[in-house]
């Protein structure tokens, strides 16, 4: 019989593998819990938040941190044919605040903090009528999520809701890097292509062991039977993890296979380097997020297994995966082009994906048409239909509607936001975000492409495009993030510095008539994966900081 629920999916790998590991929890102590007690904590949930009075369709806020009674929590909640609300709590208070508001949840099942919170601030809260607590110090008036799990509940084999594919499974917001924070809307037919997508184009399956540094990673493995390492870490702060802690998780539980932000594998390699620790068991490498570069590849591939396989899907959480492309082609084929301003190779489309690059609009698009369609090598913007294409934004038809465009059959292309091109191979480039092309009255510039580069600078850390004034007439501004101690101190050190950059500048067309340069200690970055650089943060900043007069 079909499955529609992806529940299902987790329900079928647990009594497979009942008496496996299905997840272990590096923060509480390698707590272990298998298969069989996943499903049973997941059915004896469900009974207990059905009889509260969460029922089908209701929109229940998840505000849990990585472990496995979130793993069991999710579960559950599709299994009642409700909907989680995933919200990442590191966008700040005032933005998680505004999504919760624009979602009217039903029910909450959340940490202390997170009821405290609630507690504080019940504007945005209001149609919250159900309250489920998960740890210690949370309002007494709160029920626990532990009380739950304790209760000795009658048939507690729970049997999913039937749900048809295109029936609103959650919904995830985006982190607002270039915009504000919206939610996406996930149909359960999307999260089971998903699936299909993850095992056959990656091989995640139940022979693997991951470690899923972005947390909701972790619940397409367990749905397909692979058992989960939970590292010890902020998932909302990768940059920031302990190198030390997880190289010790991946080496005692043998992990084979991961997803995390190139922050993350930027310092583990780092470490791994300089202590000269290899990983020997981990074979396959997923990385999104940002622009994933030649040298953290190189580094990945010292470090992981000798066959190992470094991965970069692209995406976004409208749509993804959509493209892949691998290190071992990027070293041996791509890599020198992106030095030379050419952007960034991320591959071909997946299979079922139809990827077009068409020429760039502000404002909605009406209707599809081929005429839309730019020629192979020509820049444009990114757009994508297949099955992984999410239907629209939860309550935001204007976000909708300049997001998506219908074709004649009624399937829906998602603009990614992206600029980019296909070169003569039938290969996706990608040249930075649509947002960040500086268009001077001469020229159009794009952020990845301009920003190679300068990069080339040995003591560059990393550079960003920006421009100053009206879009047709604006003024191009390099800011350098310079490496530790090469800041320079002084008016000559400034100077000395921008004429290198000049004359690295003046070597490519595109990049010769930039003429203004900053120097920031270190750029703001996007919430979820501390790699994406907030160029609209440093347009201000270099608005009020290069001297470039206002433009009409």
């Amino acid at each position: 019989m079909m499955k529609t629920n992806i529940a299902e999916y987790f329900d079928e790998a647990s009594l497979q593998r009942k008496d496996k590991t299905a997840v272990i929890s590096t923060a509480e102590g390698d707590r272990s819990v298998t298969f069989g007690q996943l499903r049973e904590m997941s059915d004896k949930l469900a009974c207990e938040f059905r009889n509260v009075g969460i029922a089908r369709g209701a929109k229940v806020l998840m505000m849990l941190r990585p472990c496995p009674e979130f793993i069991a929590t999710v579960f559950a909640v599709f299994k009642i044919g409700a909907i989680p609300v995933l919200i990442d709590p590191g966008m700040g208070r005032k933005n998680l605040l505004n999504c919760i508001r624009k979602t009217s949840p039903e029910a909450m099942i959340g940490i202390s903090r997170a009821h405290w919170i609630k507690y504080l601030f019940p504007f945005f809260f209001r149609t919250v009528r159900l309250s489920i607590a998960h740890g210690n110090f949370a309002p007494p008036w709160i029920t626990s999520l532990e009380s739950l799990l304790k209760k000795n509940t009658k048939d507690a084999i729970f049997k999913c809701e039937e749900t048809k594919l295109d029936d609103t499974a959650a919904i995830v917001f985006t982190t607002g890097s270039t915009g504000p924070p919206k939610g996406v809307v996930y149909t359960h037919g999307i999260y089971i292509t998903q699936l299909g997508i993850i095992s056959k184009t990656y091989g995640a399956g139940p022979d693997e062991i991951d470690m899923p540094a972005f947390p909701l990673f972790g619940l397409f493995s367990v749905a397909l039977g692979m058992p989960i390492v939970i590292p010890d870490m902020d998932p909302s702060r990768p940059a920031n993890a302990d190198p030390e802690k997880i190289v010790a998780a991946l080496t005692r539980n043998n992990v084979t296979f991961s997803f995390g932000s190139p922050a993350l594998w930027k310092v583990v390699c780092k470490y791994c380097i300089e202590k000269n620790i290899k990983i020997p068991k981990l074979k396959r490498v997923l990385m999104a997020g940002a622009p994933i570069t030649a040298e953290l590849h190189a580094m990945l591939k010292k470090t992981i297994s000798p066959d190992g396989v470094t991965h970069v899907p692209y995406g976004a959480t409208e749509a993804l995966p959509i493209a892949n492309f691998t290190g071992s082609e990027m070293l041996a084929e791509t890599a020198a082009k992106t030095a030379e301003g050419a952007g960034y190779c991320i591959g071909r489309p997946i299979e079922g994906m139809e990827i077009k690059v068409i020429g760039a609009v502000n404002g909605p698009i009406e209707r599809w048409s081929p005429s839309l369609e730019l020629p192979q090598g020509l820049k444009g913007e990114i757009v994508v239909k297949g099955p992984v294409v999410t239907p629209c934004y939860y309550n935001e038809p204007a976000h909708t509607k300049n997001a998506k465009i219908a074709d004649a059959d009624g399937n829906i292309w998602h603009r990614m936001g992206d600029a980019g091109y296909y070169d003569e191979k039938g290969r996706l480039w990608f040249c930075g975000r649509k947002a960040h092309r500086v268009m001077t009255k001469d020229e159009i510039l794009y952020s990845v492409c301009c920003e190679a580069i300068f990069n080339q600078h040995p003591d560059v850390a990393r550079s960003a495009l920006v421009g100053i004034g009206p879009e047709g007439n604006q003024g191009a501004v390099i800011i350098i993030e310079p490496r530790p101690g090469k800041m320079p101190c002084c008016d000559k050190g400034k100077s000395d510095f921008t004429d290198e950059l000049k004359k690295l500048g003046a070597k490519k067309d595109f990049t010769s008539r930039i003429s203004q340069f900053l120097f920031h200690p270190s750029f703001p970055v996007d919430i979820r994966h501390n790699a994406k650089i907030f160029r609209e943060q440093l347009a201000e900043w270099a608005a009020s900081n290069s001297g470039i007069p206002a433009r009409d």
